[in-house]
C-alpha cells in the first residue's frame, strides 16, 4: 500500500499551521509535505518534524509573489536572477528539514511572452535549479497542474513534463504526477502513471470534481492504490486535498496500515 504523507497547507487547517504537525501524526501520518516553508524560521520547523517523529516529503521552491496570484516564476524570462535565488533558499530550507526533493513550479506564462520564449527559460532554470539540488543530493521534479484551477499555467500535460525531462538532460529531475490535475486535463490515469513510472518521484491526490478527500468524487482510488502496488511505487503519495468537513473525519478512505 502506497504511503501517504499530509499536506499541511490543506489539511488539518482547524490548527494553527505549526500545531498541524502534531495533528497530523495523532492521525497516524509519518510524513509531511506543504507548500511553502519560507514564512517561517526553518529551525521551528525542523523542531515541529523532530518532536512528531515525522518524514518531511516535499516543499516548492519560492513561487514568487504568492499572494498577488503568481503559481511560480521558472518560464519568465525576467525573473532569472529572482528563480536562481530562489533556488537557494529552497535548497537550504530542504537541508534544514531533511528534505529529498524540491518541486518547481512552471508559473503562468506572462503575457507578450510566446512560448518559444518561456520554454527557453524554462529548460534554462531547471537546468540551473537541477544541477545545485544535485550538488546537495536532492531531486527536483515539476508537476503538470491543470488550466481550469489555473488558466495560463505553463506546464499542464504529463507527456509535456517528461519531454522537458529529455531536454534538461538531468539525472535528478522527475515528475510529480498529481491524480487530480492528470484527471481533470488528461484522464487515463492508470496507463499514464504506468508508461511514466520510472519518471515519477512523488504523487499527490485529491478527488474531482471538488479537490475534496478521496470517496467523494469520481475517481476510484482504491483501483489506483492496488495499480500503485502492481507497478512497485515505493514513493509518498501527499494527501493535497480540501476535506469536506473536518480534516480527521473525513480521514475514513484511508486504507488500513
Amino acid at each position: 500500500m502506497p504511503k501517504f504523507a499530509a499536506n499541511l497547507s490543506l489539511l488539518f487547517n482547524e490548527h494553527d499551521f505549526v500545531d498541524r504537525f502534531a495533528a497530523a501524526a495523532a492521525a497516524g501520518f509519518k510524513g509531511v509535505e506543504y507548500l511553502f516553508p519560507y514564512a517561517w524560521p526553518a529551525a521551528q520547523l525542523a523542531d515541529a518534524l523532530q518532536a512528531q517523529g515525522l518524514v518531511q516529503v516535499l516543499h516548492n521552491l519560492p513561487p514568487g509573489d504568492w499572494d498577488a496570484g503568481e503559481r511560480g516564476i521558472a518560464c519568465h524570462p525576467d525573473r532569472v536572477g529572482e528563480f536562481q535565488d530562489g533556488v537557494g533558499r529552497g535548497i537550504a530550507y530542504a537541508r534544514a528539514l531533511g528534505c529529498p526533493q524540491l518541486n518547481c513550479l512552471a508559473g503562468i506564462r506572462p503575457e507578450g511572452v510566446g512560448p518559444e520564449r518561456a520554454l527557453a527559460t524554462f529548460v534554462d532554470n531547471l537546468r540551473f535549479a537541477a544541477a545545485a539540488l544535485k550538488a546537495e543530493g536532492l531531486k527536483l521534479l515539476i508537476e503538470p497542474i491543470n488550466t481550469f484551477d489555473i488558466p495560463g499555467f505553463f506546464l499542464n500535460q504529463t507527456a509535456q513534463a517528461a519531454e522537458l525531462i529529455a531536454a534538461v538532460g538531468a539525472d535528478n529531475l522527475f515528475i510529480q504526477y498529481d491524480i487530480y490535475h492528470a484527471q481533470r486535463m488528461e484522464g487515463e490515469l492508470a496507463n499514464t502513471m504506468a508508461r511514466y513510472l520510472p519518471q515519477i518521484a512523488h504523487m499527490q491526490l485529491a478527488d474531482t470534481p471538488g479537490r475534496h478527500e478521496p470517496g467523494t468524487g469520481e475517481i476510484n482510488f482504491p483501483f489506483l492504490f492496488r495499480h500503485l502496488d502492481t507497478l512497485g511505487y515505493d514513493g509518498w503519495i501527499g494527501c493535497e486535498y480540501r476535506p469536506l468537513a473536518d480534516t480527521v473525519g473525513g480521514l475514513g478512505w484511508l486504507p488500513a496500515a
